[in-house]
């Protein structure tokens, strides 16, 4: 029997006054949970006279240890963990390292990053106090050198990883396009063709999210993403990442960049295995043609000159390392991989979401989609790989809580998307 037509009424009020609380306090989390993008630096730094870890240098030295001879492994490291560009798997690789030394990692409190997008500050780590010294800082953020520097050693080393900017621009706009909301505008069936077409018709420099389409690598590295091209801080802003870095990876010749992070740290083969993750599955990567690819660079020229900058200087270090040493190295890092893959993974290979049996080993999805694959765990490994295989598997998340930290923020968004079916 239908409801009188006051009942009605009144149980469409209730509904919709619930809804707005609802979403109310979903504004209010979500405001806490992610800082303003243009926060000054003045907001976030820690207070002036806060005691530092180390002196805080003009540039870095560099590294005793080299390939010449005997040296000591490495242990104190800042990973400048850039969007896109594989740095979730070298993330894994540093974690296995940190747990297996028993050293101590500077991690974010409440969220699985630094305040992104808001530069770093050292109060930001979870149970900072001042003086307190780390090992490894490895989480997103945007980087702020001077407080980063003084949470870690002074012979600390320093280390990112740049792509090819319109690779990376195609993956962040897959990645992160439903939630930059001037996107929202585009209406064809490819929307990263159609913002290409005429990027400036819908980008808005001040918008929210904007950041992550155009020269991200520039904005993760500390650096305004809206520079001129022609304004020489371009130029200088590169070569400040050179001296600052003592090593920048490229994620398309990531064995290579792995071998010369090896010798650089002196660290063993097993330091460095690794498993791919956070991979999107192929049929979610349009590869993009010739005249977008241009397009992609154009507009992330910031981007293409860091690149190209790191590019040459990559290969220079290959040089001086030995292609025919690097090309046994590669070969040997590549044996041991797949030696890994036939021990731990059932099937031998990535699956979609939906096909991943733990929830332990389940990735973090972007809104609105499935599109990263994860790996079953086989179920009888021998005790001897059981550990590392389990932590050669485990997504960013899992192992951050396995390791102790506090996400709270992140965890209560995720119970909300699942909720919501986000």
């Amino acid at each position: 029997m239908p409801l009188p037509q006051k009942k009605r009424w009144v149980s469409m009020a209730k509904g919709l006054v619930l809804g707005a609380l609802f979403t109310s306090f979903l504004v209010l989390l979500y405001s806490y949970a992610v800082p303003p993008l243009h926060a000054g630096l003045a907001s976030t730094r820690t207070p002036e006279g806060t005691a530092s870890c180390s002196p805080e240098p003009a540039e870095l030295e560099t590294p005793a240890n080299s390939s010449a001879g005997a040296c000591q492994p490495r242990r104190d490291i800042v990973f400048m963990k850039t969007h896109k560009t594989a740095s979730s798997t070298l993330l894994n690789i540093l974690f296995r390292f940190g747990q297996k030394h028993g050293l101590k990692f500077a991690f974010p409190n409440g969220r699985n990053d630094f305040d992104y997008p808001a530069f770093f500050a050292r109060n930001l780590v979870q149970d900072y106090r001042p003086g307190a010294c780390f090992n490894i800082i490895c989480n997103h953020m945007r980087f702020h050198y001077d407080e980063v520097r003084g949470l870690v050693p002074p012979n600390a080393t320093f280390i990112t990883v740049l792509r090819d900017p319109a690779r990376l621009f195609e993956s962040s706009f897959h990645y992160f396009g439903s939630v930059v909301p001037f996107t929202w505008k585009l209406s064809g069936r490819d929307k990263l063709a159609e913002f290409l077409q005429d990027p400036d018709r819908y980008y808005d420099p001040n918008g929210y999210n904007a950041h992550y389409l155009r020269n991200l690598l520039f904005f993760d590295l500390g650096y305004d993403s809206g520079l001129d091209p022609g304004d020489p801080q371009v130029q200088e802003h590169i070569l400040e990442v050179e001296r600052r870095f003592h090593l920048v990876l490229l994620q398309e010749y990531f064995d290579e960049s792995l071998v010369l992070l090896k010798d650089l740290l002196c660290w063993q083969l097993e330091d460095v295995l690794y498993f791919k993750l956070n991979a999107r599955r192929t049929s979610a990567v349009p590869r993009l043609s010739g005249e977008l690819y241009r397009r992609a660079t154009a507009w992330n020229v910031l981007d293409a000159r860091l690149y190209r900058h790191f590019n040459a200087s990559f290969w220079r270090k290959v040089e001086a390392f030995g292609r025919e040493r690097m090309a046994r190295e590669v070969a040997a890092l590549r044996r041991a991989n797949e030696r890994m893959r036939r021990i731990c993974i059932d099937g031998g290979r990535a699956v979609d979401a939906a096909a991943i049996q733990d929830s332990a080993m389940q990735p973090w999805q972007p809104l609105g989609a499935k599109s990263i694959l994860g790996y079953n765990l086989k179920k009888s490994i021998g005790q001897r790989h059981a550990q590392l295989c389990r932590r050669m598997l485990t997504p960013e998340i899992q192992y951050l809580m396995d390791l102790g930290v506090n996400l709270w923020v992140t965890k209560l968004w995720k119970l909300i998307r699942d909720f919501l079916r986000w």
